[in-house]
């Protein structure tokens, strides 16, 4: 017997081999699970505390939600206690996989942990490094017989490796477990959440160091001359979050000039050095103890206005060319497989951006060329906007009209530096139901690298223009944008219902 009452292997003699595999698999995980608890509560977390050595932010960046996986792990153990306790001893356990797939929908906590680990265990080695006096006060801490001779360096990545190690015991279980038994289906869904769980912690790890990143390039990147302001972190137009796909070292091809290049999903960014510095590989160039300091070489280059290539004929020299509007860029990079793999993601990148734009199109397609059983139709000009909110620092404003009934849309041209754009932009609307039916108007300020932004909304019931209009024939109206101090917009409405 175990100390939990759970049965031993070695005394259910009379089971059949597979399920006797089964406990066996089933004894282990438990195992596993008690023993990681008690890692857990190991006495690092106490001493560092009363020791005042690290700060309340330090603590909890290394720490960060130590308690709550605890909780989240102990929940687990006691469940598991006492299925045994009502299986009763020397009893195989007939069913762990509804017990597994509950808890395991419950650990969210490890997402958080993990993401900010890198963070934690950069500060513990700082400190270690540049301090013998901590270095010597976490080996003391060490020498406790609980911590099993393991540094806290160790205990940290323990959570990470228990949740890889989910899946694995519940894959040896499930692989003993007959089709028909009554825990199998418990069990695939309890795999199915291990998996998820591992994948949520990869994704979270990831979006943490991407987060990291593009704050590391806003503080260490000067971007003057950029045709309007880049907050690196944050949501791209039209692709979701900015995501750093890839960094490294290049050159100009004819003059050897050295730049540092980032891709990111929307654009592409060269920079340089303001001082010469080294720096091998993307680690090394991120860390924050590098204080380097990079200018913008030339404006962002969007993605889905690029064209890349390699020479023709294709060279043994590490050489490509980016070719964006009226400018080609030659680039070279250290070697060829560097050349390859910079190629490659700007391709993919530029594609999958093309296509987005691609299939936003089609939509707004779609939804205008559905053809019903429409009571009339609402033909709109939009004539002009006047004395528009200012979004840019030049007092400008970069404006376009978006207009919109239900599902269907148009969009105008943008027109540039102006508050007082003038269109003349013609669209038609299918009307469905009279008095349902509403014109909306939003004026939005286009952004390159950023989500547009609100210049105004205005909205007219189609009841409304029936009203107005009746046997009077198309009229121009004036309509004032709300949710913003200034701008109208003038419109010309026409509308034609169906015999």
């Amino acid at each position: 017997m175990t100390s939990d009452g759970c049965s031993d292997p070695a005394s259910l003699d009379s089971l059949s081999p597979q399920e006797k595999k089964r406990q066996g698999y089933i004894h282990e995980l438990i195992e596993a699970e008690e023993r990681y608890v008690e890692d857990l509560q190991v006495v690092f977390y106490k001493p560092m505390s009363e020791s005042r050595r690290l700060t309340d932010a330090e603590m909890a960046m290394i720490f960060v939600n130590w308690r709550e996986l605890l909780a989240c792990n102990s929940k687990l153990v006691k469940a598991l206690h006492a299925r045994k306790k009502t299986t009763g001893d020397n009893v195989p356990v007939q069913k762990i996989g509804d017990i597994l797939a509950s808890e395991l929908s419950h650990m969210q906590p490890y997402i958080s942990f993990c993401s900010s680990q890198f963070n934690g265990a950069t500060l513990l080695q700082t400190r270690t490094d540049n301090e013998p006096e901590f270095k010597a006060f976490l080996k003391k801490i060490a020498t406790d017989y609980r911590c099993k001779g393991m540094p806290l360096s160790s205990f940290l990545l323990k959570p990470m490796q228990r949740i890889t190690r989910y899946p694995l015991h519940i894959k040896n279980i499930l692989e003993c477990t007959a089709e028909g038994h009554p825990d199998r289906g418990h069990l695939k869904e309890a795999l199915e959440k291990a998996e998820e769980l591992c994948q949520q912690v990869n994704e979270g790890v990831r979006e943490k160091e991407n987060s990291d990143r593009l704050e590391w390039i806003q503080n260490h990147v000067q971007c003057d001359g950029a045709v309007e302001h880049l907050v690196f972190n944050s949501l791209t137009n039209c692709l979701g979050p900015r995501k750093l796909l890839h960094s490294g070292k290049m050159y100009k091809a004819k003059s050897s000039k050295e730049l540092w290049a980032f891709l990111f999903n929307d654009f592409l960014l060269l920079t340089h050095a303001a001082k010469q510095f080294t720096s091998s590989g993307p680690d090394k160039l991120f860390s924050k103890r590098n204080n380097v300091q990079l200018k913008m070489y030339k404006p962002p280059v969007l993605l889905n206005e690029v064209l890349v290539k390699l020479p023709d004929p294709s060279s043994d020299e590490p050489i490509f060319h980016i070719s964006h509007i009226d400018k080609v860029y030659v680039l070279r990079t250290d070697n060829i497989n560097e050349r390859t793999s910079w190629v490659q993601k700007i391709k993919v990148a530029s594609e999958e951006f093309i296509e987005t734009e691609k299939k936003k199109r089609e939509k707004v397609y779609q939804a205008r060329s559905i053809k019903g059983t429409g009571i009339g139709r609402l033909l709109v000009t939009i004539l002009e906007a006047t004395e528009l909110k200012a979004a840019k620092p030049n007092g400008k404003s970069n404006p376009y009209c978006e207009v919109t009934m239900g599902a269907q849309t148009f969009t105008s041209r943008t027109i540039n530096d102006t508050l007082n754009p003038k269109w003349s932009f013609n669209c038609q609307f299918h009307i469905r139901d009279l008095y349902q039916d509403v014109l909306c108007i939003t004026i939005s300020e286009r952004d390159q690298f950023s989500p547009d932004g609100f210049l105004g909304r205005t909205e007219v019931p189609v009841a409304t223009i029936k009203k107005e209009l009746e046997n009077k024939g198309p009229v121009t109206r004036r309509l004032l944008l709300h949710e913003v101090p200034t701008g109208e917009v003038w419109v010309r409405l026409d509308l034609q219902l169906f015999k």
